[in-house]
């Protein structure tokens, strides 16, 4: 008997350490996986804030080195940078709103089977995403358009993107068909059921797509290289973009100078290329990573549980 409790003791044992080393094995690897994930953020942060010579010379690694915020100081002294962040936040939002109203709107529309054509247009919008006519054909349309120095050139050609379409339509046609009949059996109009029925129930979908357009609008600056010459219109990443050349040519200038070591010397603590680089990178990041929280709060799949009774 004593043997046999000896026995039970150690097989619990045995599988109390196996559960302990799985454990162990687990942890590890998603410690490994975190560490990818955040320390390419990290290292842009400690090169933005250690000395820009040393960041230069790729000698920031894994701690930041004669720490100071004169690079952060720099970028908010950039003329025009106050209205241009304006501008971006002006683009971000109406953007993102109309983005996600047209994707919504027209990915309800396409489930329903009273619209005109649906299956055609539908098809001809999806076919938008494999075929492209060019930079050049663009440009021209939206300049006969006169959305050149336009504010609405940055809302307009983003407004209808066929994958967030098909996301919002293949959302909708998940939705039980009762609702609808409901809606329409008590006289309700296609709009009526579509702000009141289909908006609050889809608010999954519409959440992602804001964050992906929301992104989308935020970071992109070749609209305004091809369709803005105004000052007043220049986005924020289009002016710290300037800003990141204007470094590239400082570099490049201590590095052709007949007095080079000299020169260096002198803007041994100045911005470089590279230092400015990471500084932009953080302050147009920054904002997505504080906005994005409060979004995902949004991302449940279990919304729909009790939307039909009986």
């Amino acid at each position: 008997m004593v043997k046999a409790a000896d026995l039970k003791h150690r097989r619990r044992m045995k599988r109390s350490f196996s559960d302990r080393l799985i454990s162990v094995i687990t942890y590890i690897v998603y410690a490994i996986f975190a560490f990818v994930c955040v320390y390419p953020f990290y290292y842009i942060f400690i090169n933005s804030i250690s000395a820009n010579n040393l960041s230069d010379q790729g000698k920031v690694i894994f701690y930041p080195m004669e720490i100071h915020f004169k690079n952060y100081v720099s970028v908010f002294k950039i003329p025009g940078l106050l209205n241009a962040a304006q501008v971006s936040l002006a683009r971000t939002v109406v953007g993102t709103i109309c983005t996600v109203m047209v994707a919504a709107f027209l990915g309800y529309m396409f489930t329903r089977e009273t619209m005109w054509k649906r299956k055609f247009w539908y098809r001809f919008v999806a076919a938008t995403m494999y075929f492209n006519a060019g930079v050049i054909p663009w440009y021209l349309t939206m300049k006969t358009m006169g959305m050149t120095n336009n504010f609405w050139g940055y809302i307009f050609p983003m407004m209808v993107q066929p994958f967030y379409i098909i996301l919002c339509k293949t959302f909708c046609e998940s939705v039980p068909k009762e609702l609808q009949e409901a809606a329409d059996i008590d006289g309700a109009g296609t709009l009526t059921v579509f702000f009141r029925i289909m908006l609050p129930v889809i608010k999954p979908i519409l959440a992602t797509i804001a964050v992906f357009a929301a992104v989308n609008q935020w970071n992109s600056f070749q609209d305004t290289l091809l369709l803005v010459t105004k000052d007043e219109l220049y986005t924020l990443q289009y002016v710290l973009y300037q800003y990141i050349n204007q470094a590239s040519s400082l570099k490049a200038l201590v590095s052709n100078s007949t007095n080079s070591a000299q020169l260096a010397a002198s803007l041994a603590h100045a911005a470089t290329a590279t230092s400015i680089r990471m500084t932009v990178t953080i302050v147009v990041v920054l904002p997505v990573m504080l906005i994005y929280p409060f979004f995902q709060r949004f991302f449940t799949s279990g919304i729909m549980i009790g939307a039909v009774k009986g």
